[in-house]
């Protein structure tokens, strides 16, 4: 089977958008991800690409990634299929070895490894594959709806808690201030120190800070779930290979990012107009924002289907890009852990604003580098090491004459 280009340039899109997503993680304390008044600086350019990454950018890119991990995961069946191996022991071993590579990731290099969680929610979401679009549709939003109820229920105990009234309202309310408020200073200067003491001090903060692969399942594992089996649903469909009509897309781009921006930049004017007050930022993150990161996702998806030109420059360059996007999100986070951490010790260092003028630098190269890669080589260097495990025995890299 060939590969299929509009799935490559959604995926070379979505990993490109994650860069913009993470910036503030990988250069800041964890808490300031969702709130600026934790770290990174509060002046007005601060202010405002925050509020410009929450509207545009935040969860619709892990959206895209759920929804094409999805469809790979299907496209991996059907080929196990034409070629007479048995697809069910392909995909576990391939999550196996994600798994593998994604608590390296987590552990040795940055904590906000995404893998892992992918390679278990992958393994739930297996025996789903054979299920029609209608269906699939069903229980992935039934499945999302059950995740908005948890973390609704999370809000719903943090207000409870924000009397901190008794020992255990106390607790409540500093364990979610450390994800998604204002720590207290000797927390956020403990972290720093940790991040910039050279890589095997980070190591040690990760082990003991770090949001195990298991936690992670049990917080965000039904959001991730119901996202993987719309885009089973999306491929089947085929909304993610091209096969709708241009006016078909426009519709649901327009209707979808219509909905998903407007939500978003409503949830984000609150949370400034309450001063990123705890209740608030958690609200609107992981409750408010639920359905509009799905809506925005296949928003966006449709919008790249829309402009992309098979043959095209920009489309081979962003194919080239999701091909490699493997190796360009583990690369990504090896460089960015050594600016901001164990190489040039400058965690913390950066404000906000000034973390985005490594966008262009960073998309360049993605670009740049990952075409010139594959005119050389078959996979992205990671992508061969993770089906070289995952198949145990080391797979043909360069490209035959």
């Amino acid at each position: 089977m060939d590969r299929i280009v509009s799935l490559d340039v959604i995926r070379g899109v979505a990993v490109m958008g994650i860069l913009v997503a993470n910036l503030p993680a990988f250069a800041l304390p964890g808490a300031a991800y969702f709130s600026p008044a934790a770290a990174g600086g509060t002046g007005p350019a601060d202010i405002a690409v925050w509020f410009a990454n929450f509207v545009l950018v935040e969860g619709r890119m892990r959206g895209l990634f759920s929804f094409l991990f999805g469809a790979s995961m299907l496209i991996v069946a059907d080929r196990a299929c034409l070629s007479g191996d048995d697809p069910g022991q392909i995909h576990i071993a391939r999550m196996a070895a994600l798994f593998a590579i994604g608590c390296m990731h987590l552990w040795l290099v940055w904590w906000g490894d995404i893998l892992s969680h992918y390679a278990l929610v992958g393994l739930i979401a297996w025996p789903f594959r054979r299920l029609s679009p209608r269906p699939l549709i069903a229980i992935g939003i039934a499945v999302t709806l059950l995740g908005l109820a948890m973390s609704a229920s999370g809000l719903a105990m943090l207000i409870a808690a924000a009397a901190r009234d008794t020992p255990r309202a106390i607790a409540t309310w500093n364990g979610y201030a450390a994800v998604f408020g204002t720590p207290p200073a000797a927390t956020i200067l403990a972290e720093v120190a940790a991040q910039n003491g050279g890589w095997l001090t980070g190591v040690a903060w990760r082990w003991h800070h770090a949001t195990s692969p298991l936690i992670g399942l049990l917080v965000v594992g039904p959001q991730t779930l119901g996202a993987i089996l719309l885009g089973m649903a999306a491929y089947r469909t085929g909304f993610l290979t091209g096969a709708w009509s241009r006016a078909r897309y426009r519709r649901w781009a327009v209707t979808c990012l219509g909905l998903s921006l407007a939500g978003y930049a409503a949830l984000g004017l609150l949370v400034l107009h309450h001063r990123f007050a705890l209740p608030w930022v958690y609200g609107a993150s992981l409750v408010g924002a639920e359905p509009l990161r799905m809506a925005g996702a296949v928003g966006y998806a449709a919008l790249i289907l829309l402009l992309v030109r098979p043959g095209g420059r920009w489309s081979a360059w962003f194919a080239a890009t999701g091909r490699t996007a493997f190796s360009n999100y583990l690369v990504t986070s090896i460089a960015m852990t050594c600016l901001f951490g164990w190489g040039f010790g400058q965690f913390g260092e950066w404000h906000r604003a000034a973390l985005y003028g490594l966008v262009p630098v960073a998309w360049g190269l993605m670009l740049g580098w990952s075409t010139s890669w594959l005119h050389r080589y078959r996979y992205g260097p990671f992508e061969w090491l993770w089906r070289s495990i995952a198949r145990l025995e080391w797979q043909p890299l360069r490209r035959s004459t």
